[in-house]
């Protein structure tokens, strides 16, 4: 009612006195408007950031010598360790596992393995022998080999063993170094990359579900508090009266230096001495093949028996364990333990049994 009568009363206002009534009104606008810019102008609005908390992110820690989480399937290459030949070895130091066995005339081959490798040049590549078969096989591995002895030839076949033979596919996945003065048997090369294609023209299955062969440890191993420990700055394991392979401990590098019958074990390409991390030596009875004119071995594989894991500097007894031909060798401590090895590569040094072991 009060609201009605004011602007009654404003209508019967004369023209003159509307207008300084309006005047008014707009200069209380002003005034007000005014004062809110002289008030606020230089005050500073606290205005709060969300919190936002910097946990940190734990890094995952992961294995330099194998990617746990790849299903690639092993490759496992015959090398060929004749003296002529040993200086021109190329591509061993991709290899996370390196096996040395005896073959005929007291000499050994290496077969080497790699998976989810790019080497360019391995080799020399050198034939088959049937017991090296029991260690591609316990690793899930495609063999790879220039041509065979007959007791390989004829367990490659009995056991399906998937393999690429560059006495069948030399032109295509291998190659003949021709530049190196050596005899041709010498001279076999080949790469990941060519492998692969093989492999993949073969329909060899590519994959696997096998965990690898040996338990690692990302962090050091401590060996001092495992029991029987011994110091093992160098190690010499005695083949044969002319095949001797030593290891000398780099405290600095922390892994052991590959030496060949008294000379540094190189590489071709790079020049640089083979290492290990890792060392897995132990001794198997062998005998010559009656009957045999080349005088070529067979071995005896399956059983058990004891041996020793070299890592940093140290040694502690071991034993092993292979149920059959393909079945893994399982590696203990002496209560019974699986073996833990550092992360890094290995050597399984299959030694006769009798000849020289000298740890210290």
């Amino acid at each position: 009612m009060k609201k009605l009568n004011l602007i009654k009363k404003f209508k019967q206002l004369s023209k003159k006195k509307k207008i300084i009534i309006g005047v008014i009104f707009c200069l209380i606008i002003l005034a007000s408007i005014g004062s809110y810019f002289l008030f606020f102008k230089n005050k500073k609005v606290d205005i709060k950031e969300p919190i936002i908390e910097n946990t940190p992110v734990k890094e995952e820690k992961k294995l330099k010598v194998l990617d746990l989480d790849s299903k690639s399937r092993p490759v496992a290459v015959m090398i060929n360790n004749i003296a002529t030949a040993r200086k021109y070895h190329s591509g061993l130091q991709d290899a996370y596992m390196v096996y040395e066995i005896i073959v005929e005339g007291g000499l050994t081959r290496l077969m080497a393995l790699y998976k989810d490798a790019n080497t360019e040049r391995i080799g020399s590549i050198r034939s088959a022998r049937h017991y090296y078969l029991d260690y591609a096989l316990e690793n899930d591995a495609i063999y790879v080999h220039w041509g065979y002895s007959e007791y390989a030839q004829k367990d490659i076949a009995s056991l399906n063993v998937n393999n690429l033979n560059g006495l069948i596919y030399g032109n295509k996945y291998f190659w003949r170094d021709k530049s190196l003065k050596v005899s041709s048997e010498h001279t076999a090369y080949s790469s990941m990359d060519l492998i692969n294609k093989g492999i993949d023209k073969l329909g060899y299955r590519k994959t696997t579900d096998d965990k690898p062969l040996l338990n690692y440890s990302i962090d050091e191993l401590d060996l001092n508090t495992i029991e029987g420990v011994i110091p093992a700055n160098s190690v010499s394991i005695a083949y044969s009266s002319s095949m001797k392979t030593e290891y000398v401990y780099d405290s600095e590098a922390k892994n052991y230096k590959r030496i060949v019958n008294g000379n540094a074990h190189t590489d071709y390409g790079t020049g640089k001495q083979y290492t290990a991390k890792n060392i897995i030596t132990y001794q198997v009875q062998n005998n010559t093949i009656v009957g045999d004119i080349k005088g070529r071995q067979n071995l005896t594989t399956v059983g058990s028996g004891t041996g020793y894991f070299i890592s940093d500097g140290l040694a502690i007894p071991i034993k092993w364990t292979k149920s059959s031909r393909t079945a893994p060798t399982k590696y203990t401590l002496i209560n019974g333990e699986e073996l833990v090895v550092n992360d890094g590569n290995t050597y399984i040094q299959i030694q006769p049994v009798g000849q020289s072991l000298i740890i210290s």
